[in-house]
């Protein structure tokens, strides 16, 4: 038992020894007190007192309006605009497949390079009439189109409110999101009527009545 004192006493005597001969290394450079918050902590003390305050709330309503305006009145296609120069053109749907396409069991149903299109399997029922419901002239054009062709017109805004022209009208209107429609059938200018020819697409950019 003395031995494995006197051992565990020179053990910390050396080590002792070796902390109060230790080299002083200095400062390598200005040290501060940690005295910012988390990030988080600050955070959520912004937000409390902004509930408190009533800020928040003021932030969540404004927030909602702009929501519902953008819904009422999307923004309009920069990529359209008013008819300039009247023109016809055709657009053909036929696609040709990148890759296999298999079936259910993994059996090759389509082959990749095979070409389809969409009007061999499906017509068009309804014309597409896409135009500027913020021009009086158009939305009237457009009732007379939809007069004339007993309805079979499918409405597509590229620009105002669908859903006045939905209460006004009572049937469905549409609005062409992110000019997905009008880029990839190559439209330009509106009012334009797309119809089925055959296994193309006929497409006529109209003049604008005065």
């Amino acid at each position: 038992m003395k031995a494995t004192a006197l051992t565990v006493y020179a053990a910390l005597g050396a080590l002792a020894g070796v902390s109060a001969h230790a080299t002083d290394l200095g400062t390598l450079g200005p040290t501060y007190d940690i005295v910012e918050p988390h990030l988080l902590q600050m955070i959520e003390q912004r937000l409390r007192e902004k509930e408190h305050s009533g800020e928040l709330a003021r932030i969540e309503q404004e927030a909602r309006q702009r929501g519902a305006e953008a819904v009422r009145h999307p923004l309009a296609l920069a990529n359209v605009q008013t008819t300039q120069f009247p023109r016809t053109f055709f657009y053909d749907p036929t696609h040709t497949l990148e890759r296999n396409i298999l079936g259910t069991q993994g059996e090759l149903l389509f082959a990749a390079g095979t070409k389809a299109n969409p009007l061999d399997v499906v017509s068009l029922s309804r014309h597409l009439l896409f135009f500027d419901a913020r021009d009086p002239r158009q939305v009237r054009q457009a009732r007379e189109l939809m007069a004339h062709y007993q309805s079979k017109v499918k409405p597509i805004l590229t620009a105002g409110s669908y859903l006045d022209l939905m209460k006004s009208w009572r049937i469905p209107v549409y609005y062409d999101q992110q000019g997905m429609l009008t880029r990839r059938l190559g439209i330009t200018q509106v009012p334009a009527l797309v119809s089925q020819e055959g296994r193309r697409l006929r497409i006529d950019e109209m003049e604008v009545p005065r």
